[in-house]
């Protein structure tokens, strides 16, 4: 199973000005950020961002700032419960309407009212990356992968400010179905070959990682 930026949504958890310092190996862990959000603008995926309190932990950093629209502020751990669901999620589908006489078909005959389901989401693979791994993304992981979408978190672009706290997210992520891959992974999936037309770019935007 590879990524296919077709099908692919990224989101980038709190990456913070006041928040990032703290983070184990913070420098390497915006660098691989950087790049993830260099390489959906490439693709046209689409870029979410959250933040966590923003008024107590700043804004963006400003090496990922100019790449992602404004942030979701949030103040649950879970950005899902604060509305991420309703960026990712398209409209409900509009509801089949049957033909002017329908009605007047004897009763049998006539097709069930059209209820309206929700739509399949468009892209329905999450990409998601940020801080802290074993808070924010990890239960916004965990509830995108019960709200029906396919999750793969990026681990060298997510951490925690204690090396152990974030190994435990990577396994508790893994053990409830969520793939774990790296920036690299996804870039070169994303890709998908050197005859890319966006190849070079790409791979300035990969070395400068």
């Amino acid at each position: 199973m590879l990524l296919d930026p077709d099908q692919c949504q990224l989101v980038l958890v709190d990456y913070q000005v006041k928040l990032m310092p703290a983070i184990h190996d913070h420098e390497r862990v915006i660098r691989k950020a950087r790049l993830l959000a260099q390489m959906a603008h490439l693709m046209d995926i689409p870029v979410w961002a959250t933040t966590q309190r923003a008024d107590a932990l700043g804004p963006f950093v400003p090496d990922l700032a100019p790449l992602v629209p404004q942030p979701m502020d949030k103040l649950a751990f879970n950005a899902c419960a604060d509305g991420l669901l309703a960026w990712l999620q398209p409209q409900e589908a509009p509801p089949i309407t049957q033909g002017k006489n329908a009605r007047s078909l004897p009763k049998h005959l006539r097709k069930p009212s059209a209820t309206p389901a929700p739509a399949e989401p468009s892209r329905p693979v999450i990409v998601v990356a940020g801080v802290e791994a074993h808070v924010c993304v990890l239960q916004t992981a965990l509830d995108l992968g019960e709200q029906g979408f396919e999750v793969w978190v990026v681990s060298d672009a997510s951490s925690s400010r204690n090396t152990r706290d974030c190994d435990a997210a990577f396994d508790r992520l893994a053990g409830n179905g969520v793939e774990l891959i790296t920036a690299e992974m996804a870039a070169f999936e994303w890709l998908g070959s050197a005859d890319h037309p966006d190849f070079e770019a790409a791979l300035a935007y990969i070395k400068a990682a």
